[in-house]
This record gives structure tokens, sequence and C-alpha cells, in this order.
């Protein structure tokens, strides 16, 4: 995730109206004019605000028939809500994997995961293991540059044929945001920490 779409999501939330929609879309889908009764608001307000909240994906909405389903996207919701606490505790390291490769536990790790050419003979099933491994491949790609899909697959394939699990896994471990099929480094702050 890019810093710029933190605070696009930490704006859209500063708004008491928004919070409660969120707290009520936890509770179950719900129709805008149901919304609008409950929170005792009109039909435009309440689709005003949804508008922002699906700018930010927190809010999927869903045609059914002649009604409209409003979901709350609660992976979003838990991932932006992550995100803000792990950059404010890093610890000002100036890059985690820096400092942690050169330990001989992570260099043991690639050395088993890795072969001499530097391809990934399997991925690895344990977390800490797996986001070494990412951490080594993602160090590789230039920070701020955006790449499409085909590029991104095309520099994974050179380290392992399953690139589909791979970008997955850059996206669940924070080292990478996706947009509209664009793949860009996030700060390193903001990556999954090893443990």
């Amino acid at each position: 995730m890019q810093i710029e779409k933190l605070v696009a999501f930490h704006k859209t939330m500063g708004d008491v109206t928004r919070i409660r929609i969120i707290s009520i879309l936890a509770n179950g889908p719900k129709r805008g004019q149901a919304l609008a009764g409950i929170l005792n608001l009109t039909a435009p307000t309440i689709s005003h605000h949804l508008t922002k909240l699906k700018e930010v994906n927190l809010v999927r909405d869903r045609r059914e028939k002649n009604s409209v389903y409003y979901y709350l996207n609660d992976d979003v919701l838990q991932h932006y809500s992550r995100a803000l606490p792990e950059m404010i505790s890093y610890e000002g390291e100036s890059n985690k994997m820096d400092n942690k490769k050169l330990s001989g536990d992570h260099k043991k790790i690639l050395e088993n995961f890795l072969t001499a050419d530097s391809r990934l003979k399997t991925i690895p099933a344990q977390r800490k293991k797996k986001l070494i491994v990412l951490y080594h491949m993602a160090s590789l790609l230039e920070s701020g540059r955006k790449y499409k899909e085909k590029e991104l697959n095309a520099f994974i394939h050179s380290f392992h044929d399953d690139h589909a699990t791979i970008r997955r896994e850059f996206i669940i471990g924070s080292i990478m945001y996706r947009e509209n099929g664009i793949y860009e480094l996030n700060p390193r702050e903001m990556w999954a920490t090893i443990e």
C-alpha cells in the first residue's frame, strides 16, 4: 500500500457518518435506503458517503433485482487498520531486510531455499522463512517503479514458475500494493514483520 492510499483512507474515515455506516455494515449488508432510515439521513447524503467509502474500496455494492446492497470490505478494513500501527511502531531501521539479512539465520534460510543460480527451490511454508525469501526477492525490485502484471510475472519467473502464488504473497505480506493490474513496492516500513 502506498502512503497516499493510507492517508486517503484516514481522510475518508475522518467523518462520524462514515464510521457509523461502517459499523452498521459490519453486521451485514444493507440497502442505501435502509442506511438512510437507520441514520435518519436523506438518500443523497447516504449516497455521497457511500461513494467516498467505495473510493477507498472499503465498501462494495451488489445489485440484487431492483435493489443495491452495500457490503463492508472487511479485508480492506483490516489491512488499513494494521498499516498505520505497523508503520508507527517501525523502529527507525533504514531497511529491515538489510539489517536482518546479514544474520546467520537469514543467510542460512536463503541458502536452503535458493539454488546457486538464485532460483527458488520451493516456496517456504513457514511464514518467517517465506517472508525472508520474499524480502530478498523484493529487494531486487525498483522502489517507486510501477510494474505491469506481465513485467512482475517475468521478474518472479526468474525465481520460480508459480508467479501467481508469489505475486499474491507479495500483497499478503504488504510488500507490494496492487491497483488495476499495476504493482508497486510499499515503503519497507509497511512490509510484514519477520518475527
